[in-house]
């Protein structure tokens, strides 16, 4: 299948639902005991709103939003330190998009801009270091961000700055990674999980043998999926079947774009530049070891964290969420976002409270663009 139509058939679809309808059934699940699917991927979550496939399965399945976006997973106060670095004297501050509105304690980082900090909206690292090689009296600084995704291009931009003896250029790296979450998700005895529908994208870097342990160890089977409707509906039948039959097997329904080793020039780059962090910080979750990444000291001179003082690992004390805000309860997946008290009202996409309402990959903004708003908000 070559084209994007071919992956959004009517028919397939039908044919698809009508098998899941079906296996639901043999299980013996219903709406009041389901059958329990997180995606851990803010792609996946916003097809399948976007797409209707919550409405169009039946009721025995219910989907679970986990911590797919790497902009919502950050906490408040790598925020705030962020704001700190943009706020010096002499800086070029650059970040994704997504970043740009995600609300600190004080300020985010397009209220800095407004109020006079250099802060400028890039698409990729590559950008940033233009901006150093044509700003040589401006320290430029990239907001490191995202899951396996995104560590490479931040790992070659950083072995290109070194090439080109770049001393202007850092990158503030909050760069973090899927399988540790997915565990502490798994030891959390809150969550009542069946199955889960593995990320694509991440899945394309790092391949599928890293998410081998959840079959092994925790027993769940797990599917790679991709993000078109058709994608979606087969892997949540492959994970449905794998259930009916009692197997908890790691599959790949991704298999067009996701090898089972992952991308080998990808890894290399990301094992030269960076090192896991003992622990780090995920909005929701808590601290989770081994859970992040930071440069390594042969590139320190890189490291934004080292040359400006600040960032993980300074002094600072927890930042709770604003109040009643409960970006981190619908994070992990232990409510839906339409039940949090502010859904709609305190915290909508154009005065957004918490991430999860900024970020195009947010489960807030999923509902609230595709739907949430048909829902009640929570009293």
């Amino acid at each position: 299948m070559r084209f994007a139509s071919e992956f959004r058939d009517p028919k397939l679809a039908k044919g698809l639902l009508a098998a899941i309808e079906r296996v639901v059934a043999e299980i013996g699940a219903t709406a009041d005991n389901p059958v329990r699917i997180m995606e851990i991927c803010g792609g996946h979550t916003h097809a399948i709103f976007r797409y209707g496939l919550d409405k169009l399965t039946p009721p025995g399945l219910e989907f679970i939003h986990g911590p797919g976006c790497p902009v919502c997973v950050l906490p408040m106060a790598r925020v705030d330190e962020a704001v700190k670095i943009a706020e010096r004297e002499g800086v070029i501050f650059t970040t994704f998009g997504d970043a740009m509105r995600v609300p600190g304690t004080g300020k985010s980082l397009i209220q800095a801009k407004a109020e006079g900090a250099y802060v400028r909206m890039v698409y990729s690292p590559l950008d940033a270091l233009e901006l150093a090689r044509r700003n040589p009296g401006r320290e430029v600084v990239f907001f490191g961000l995202g899951f396996q995704t995104t560590t490479p291009s931040t790992a070659l931009t950083i072995l290109q700055a070194e090439a080109e003896g770049l001393g202007n250029f850092s990158v503030f790296c909050n760069h973090i990674t899927v399988p540790p979450p997915i565990e502490a998700l798994l030891d959390d005895p809150r969550m009542v999980l069946d199955g889960f529908l593995g990320p694509g994208h991440v899945s394309m870097v790092i391949g599928t043998r890293p998410y081998e342990f959840i079959a092994r160890d925790y027993g769940k089977p797990i599917v790679v999926a991709g993000f078109e409707p058709l994608d979606l509906l087969q892997a949540v039948l492959m994970v449905l079947t794998q259930i009916r039959d009692g197997r908890a097997e790691v599959e790949n329904q991704y298999a067009r774009d996701v090898p089972e080793d992952g991308n080998p020039a990808a890894l290399a780059a990301c094992a030269e530049v960076y090192e896991p962090r003992p622990s780090f910080a995920w909005r929701g979750l808590g601290e989770i070891d081994l859970s992040g990444l930071r440069i390594r000291e042969a590139y320190g001179a890189f490291d934004a964290e080292r040359r400006f003082g600040i960032g993980y690992g300074a002094a600072h004390g927890e930042v709770p969420e604003p109040k009643g805000c409960a970006c981190g309860e619908v994070m992990a997946g232990r409510i839906k976002p339409h039940q949090c008290p502010e859904f709609g009202k305190g915290c909508t996409p154009e005065v957004p409270l918490g991430a999860l309402m900024v970020s195009s990959e947010g489960a807030c903004a999923a509902y609230y663009r595709y739907g949430g708003l048909s829902l009640e908000p929570a009293e």
